[in-house]
């Protein structure tokens, strides 16, 4: 059996594989040379590719994305990182107003083949200002391609569907997923984007969840089974393109859905899943769609009212229980 590697480390690994594939591919961004990253992402990058491939930059977002903007326009396809996907709104007119409308502006004349990488999300206690999800930013502005895995093979072979896309992605890396271990991704490892993966089989109720969540709603689908419920898992990966038809499937199959999500429920990504499956999907269910969302308050820095604003296993599996039973 191939030995387990960290989330962070698969980070590395897929930058890594896209720079050793392609000479166009570069990296930008804060201390990601020779300090190798805040979080160690990119680790050992800039030993073997060197400061022709790895650019370092000032503490400028504004800087970092507009460069990398202007050189994938160019022929060059840049990985970007922005440090907290906090700071996204840093940079915001690129990201909204820039990057995703270049090639229907130009007629397709020009594309923007970049990746916009970021450490996104809560669960360490950082505070209000570095702990957002910041997902659903990124779903409301069409022409953006938005990524979130939760393991480090899907971190592998998403980065390489992100990379060789012609189409600008924000790629968002959970920092409480960096010290999570898994298997390790096989050479040319690549997931396409907008196809979910159906981690556990279940007849009884569907959960749905991206990221962060995925950890969570499988812990409840285990202790479901021991109730003898039958919880269906759903990791999305991608929310753009969104993969609606893996949902329904299965929503076709249990009847009930639960959608679980780190973003403020006001505004999460969950609220349009949820209006797709009653829509579509509306004949097929037995209960109502039910969603548990981050609370819509700015993240506390105390663990103890961190862990209260944001789902768990426990409200998971009461919900779960309450919909099977009714």
């Amino acid at each position: 059996m191939a030995e387990l590697i960290t989330y962070r480390e698969a980070v590395a690994e897929g930058i890594a594989r896209e720079l050793r594939r392609d000479p166009s591919v570069v990296c930008i961004g804060e201390d990601i040379g020779a300090g190798e990253g805040v979080f160690k992402t990119t680790a050992g990058l800039f030993a073997e590719f060197g400061p022709t491939r790895i650019w370092d930059t000032p503490i400028s977002e504004q800087a970092i994305v507009g460069a990398a903007m202007g050189a994938a326009m160019t022929g060059v396809r840049p990985i970007a990182e922005i440090m907290f996907s906090d700071f996204l709104a840093c940079c915001w007119d690129f990201i909204a107003n820039e990057m995703p409308k270049v090639r229907y502006m130009t007629g397709g004349q020009v594309s923007v083949p970049m990746v916009v990488r970021t450490a996104n999300g809560g669960g360490l206690g950082f505070g209000a200002q570095h702990s957002q999800a910041v997902e659903n930013w990124a779903l409301t502005v069409p022409g953006l391609i938005v990524v979130a895995p939760s393991t480090p093979s899907d971190v592998i072979g998403l980065m390489a569907s992100a990379v060789r896309s012609d189409d600008p992605v924000i790629f968002f890396e959970h920092k409480a997923l960096f010290a999570t271990k898994g298997e390790p991704a096989p050479a040319g490892h690549v997931v396409p984007l907008g196809k979910a993966n159906v981690c556990r089989e279940g007849t009884d109720i569907t959960l749905v969840g991206l990221a962060w969540s995925m950890p969570i709603i499988l812990e409840a689908a285990e202790l479901l089974a021991a109730e003898g419920i039958s919880a269906e898992v759903i990791d999305l990966r991608c929310l753009v393109p969104l993969d609606a038809a893996c949902v329904l499937e299965s929503v076709a199959k249990t009847s009930r859905i639960i959608i679980v999500e780190e973003n403020p429920f006001q505004g999460g990504w969950g609220g349009t899943l949820a209006s797709i499956v009653a829509d579509e999907g509306f004949h097929d269910l037995d209960a109502p769609v039910k969603r548990l969302a981050g609370a819509s308050v700015p993240a506390p820095f105390a663990k103890h009212l961190e862990d209260q604003v944001l789902p768990s296993v426990g409200a998971t599996v009461d919900l779960a229980r309450r919909l099977v039973g009714g």
